[in-house]
């Protein structure tokens, strides 16, 4: 607690898209919010989430990476959180496979620095890990709970299943309250770029408006259980008000393929799919994960969480979101 007693959270991943909407749910909430803030050379980028959610400048930033361990003991000592959130992470798939190493030292040896940080620092802290479905990868069940086994197939999913296992083993070696959430695809208008999700409800606003023609894309046969980023961090921060750490899948349980999310889209700004998209291979993965199905039960039980907006929604609320970006840049 801070000297006005207000809770504290520390987030690392503060400035993309789970990081953004969880710091509005936890300033809301009476929280004083703290992030990790990576250096970078185009800190005015970082600042574009936090801003649409109008929450700019009340989440207070705290220089460090989470490679480097001296950092983080020294922002734990500083900020002396209730809890802590990693959701920092090298999170694209595709570019795992470019960058395997960094992948491994961000996404795995990160959360294990922060880990190790928070064991010897702020050990009564509760501390959030976000895991990951891509960790089910090649599956070995039609729907996937807490008890699937993991097959993972992107230097990604490789380097989350460490980090969730480690995040299992401080639990149960150290007795710190550090919990998982395996999460499945959730997204929203903040999702970047080069997620297909927001590719696809990018590519028809454009083509909509004039500025572009076409939209290549890879596997439009992929399924995913895709839910809204808003609804999924309520269930990380219910994973911490728990007596007992745990893990929890939390998903949909509703799967769609990619070619059914990319007609909704287009449907919603009055254009057909097939004229506009095309398959381009430079897309694909090396190794597809083509189906991944939630079920959300044990987070349904134990947190009485359950997601508000359906993938319809969502898609149209993220179209809106990018038609009003382009209109806005057009001015």
């Amino acid at each position: 607690m801070g000297l006005n007693g207000m809770p504290r959270a520390l987030i690392t991943g503060v400035t993309g898209q789970d990081g953004a909407y969880l710091s509005k749910l936890l300033l809301d909430k009476g929280y004083e919010v703290f992030g990790l803030l990576r250096r970078s050379s185009s800190s005015d980028v970082l600042d574009e989430r936090l801003r649409w959610l109008g929450i700019l400048g009340r989440v207070r930033m705290m220089d460090g990476n989470l490679i480097d361990l001296s950092s983080l003991i020294r922002i734990l000592n500083e900020v002396r959180p209730d809890e802590v959130y990693n959701l920092g992470a090298q999170s694209f798939v595709k570019t795992s496979w470019n960058q395997p190493l960094l992948t491994g030292q961000v996404t795995a040896l990160g959360a294990n620095n922060l880990l190790e940080a928070v064991r010897l620092v702020a050990p009564g802290a509760r501390f959030y890990q976000a895991s990951s479905s891509e960790m089910y990868g090649l599956i070995q069940e039609p729907v996937q709970s807490e008890k699937t086994p993991f097959y993972p197939r992107s230097p990604y999913a490789v380097a989350k299943l460490y980090a969730h296992w480690m995040t299992v083993n401080y639990r149960e070696s150290f007795g710190l309250h550090a919990s998982s959430g395996i999460l499945f695809n959730h997204e929203s208008p903040l999702r970047g770029i080069e997620f297909v999700t927001r590719k696809v409800t990018d590519g028809a606003a454009r083509i909509k408006l004039g500025l572009a023609k076409e939209l290549q894309m890879g596997n439009l046969d992929a399924k995913r259980d895709w839910g809204h980023a808003r609804d999924y961090v309520e269930a990380m921060w219910l994973m911490l008000q728990q007596e007992k750490p745990d893990d929890y899948v939390v998903a949909t349980g509703r799967t769609v393929t990619v070619r059914d999310m990319v007609r909704i889209a287009f449907e919603h700004v009055g254009l057909n799919y097939e004229e506009f998209v095309k398959v381009d291979e430079a897309f694909l993965r090396p190794a597809e994960v083509d189906v991944l199905l939630g079920d959300p039960s044990k987070a349904k039980e134990k947190l009485g969480w359950a997601p508000t907006t359906t993938l319809e929604e969502m898609i149209r609320e993220m179209v809106e979101a990018d038609l009003f970006r382009h209109r806005a840049r057009m001015r």
